[in-house]
Formats: structure tokens, C-alpha cells, sequence
């Protein structure tokens, strides 16, 4: 089964005043989908044919650029619509709550990191939130479409929640001020599904 584009879990003007319609419009209908395509292709008659996008990405050959950045694209842009929502913002609570305050002091200091990781990626890239076998989690950004899936990238573990910083997602809303995008990101965050995410991969 060749990979779909996944649909947008709400519209394209869902998110505003934070993540602009046209945007969204873009980044979806057009880089998302182009990852999606350019994969399918990448993988058409090899032995990765059928198998899921995880079991892909863990078992990667760094060397197949095709696979690395599409597959990267394809997986990453899935988990970041998923983990955004117009009833989002506000903070964790639960297990992910506790595991967060135990990494790293407090909410606001996970903020603070996360919000750091993104702003210092040197070009394009993402920031990452991921869990370890056992429950911890941690911080951590990968260049380009790599993410903490692949073998020897990032911080390891499963990531829980994603934000992509490629000049595509915020440049026709924010031009160059990727700060103001990040702190407008914690506003759509849909908690509930990190925590769900949490909780399927500790």
C-alpha cells in the first residue's frame, strides 16, 4: 500500500489567528503532499514496500537521501497536524505533567527549552519533545525532515510532539520572526494528544 496524504484533523483556518489559512493551504496541499509522493516513489519496488513509516525511519539507511528526507517529511508533517488543534494551548496535565516537571523543573522551564531548541536550529529543522522507554522525556532538534526515530539523530526515543521550523510554516504570517511563530505554536497545542502519544510510547 503505496502512503496517503493524511487529511487535515480540522479546516485550514482552524488555527488562526496563530497558524495563518494560507499557511496551512501550503504547507499541506503542497509540501506535505510533495513528501508523500516523492516517498511512494522512493520506495516503489524495494523491500520497504508495505511496511510502516516507523518501522522505516528506525530501520533507516542514513545513506538513501530519497527515503531520509521524504520519509522525514512524510512522518513528521503527520505527527505536527495531529498534535496542533483550534481548541488547543493551556498546559499537560497527568502523567505527561509529572514527566515533564520531573525533566525539567517546571512547565514553563519545558517551554522555555523547547521554544530554545526550535529558535536555535540553524536553518531548517524541528524541535521535539520525546519519550524514552521507562517515561522520560526529553528536548531535543534535528535539521532538515530527520527526527529522533532515525538511527544515531536527535535525543533517541519516540517523538510526542513536533514543531517545524523550515521557513515554509511561518514565513508568510512571521517573515524572519521565527520567536514570535514559537510562542504562537503553544497555543494550539493539543494536549491531549501529546499525552496520548506519551502514554502509547513509554
Amino acid at each position: 500500500m503505496a502512503f496517503e496524504l493524511p487529511e487535515l484533523p480540522y479546516s485550514k483556518d482552524a488555527l488562526e489567528p496563530h497558524i495563518d489559512q494560507a499557511t496551512m493551504a501550503v504547507h499541506h496541499d503542497k509540501h506535505h503532499a510533495g513528501y508523500t509522493n516523492k516517498l511512494n516513489a522512493a520506495i516503489e519496488g524495494t523491500d520497504l514496500e508495505g511496511k510502516t513509516i516507523e518501522n522505516i525511519l528506525i530501520n533507516l539507511d542514513m545513506s538513501n537521501s530519497a527515503v531520509r528526507n521524504n520519509g522525514g517529511g512524510y512522518y513528521n508533517h503527520d505527527l505536527f497536524w495531529k498534535v496542533m488543534s483550534p481548541n488547543g494551548g493551556g498546559e499537560p496535565t497527568g502523567e505527561l505533567a509529572e514527566a515533564i516537571n520531573s525533566a525539567f523543573g517546571s512547565f514553563e522551564d519545558f517551554k522555555e527549552k523547547f521554544i530554545s531548541a526550535a529558535g536555535g536550529q540553524f536553518g531548517s529543522g524541528w524541535a521535539w519533545l520525546c519519550v524514552h522507554e521507562g517515561g522520560k522525556v526529553e528536548v531535543c532538534a534535528t535539521p532538515n525532515q530527520d527526527n529522533p526515530l532515525m538511527p544515531g539523530v536527535g535525543c533517541g526515543g519516540t517523538p510526542i510532539l513536533g514543531v517545524d521550523v523550515w521557513e515554509h510554516a511561518y514565513y508568510l504570517k512571521y517573515q524572519n520572526l521565527r520567536p514570535d511563530y514559537l510562542k504562537a505554536f503553544f497555543n494550539v497545542i493539543n494536549w491531549e494528544e501529546v499525552a496520548s502519544n506519551y502514554a502509547k510510547a513509554k
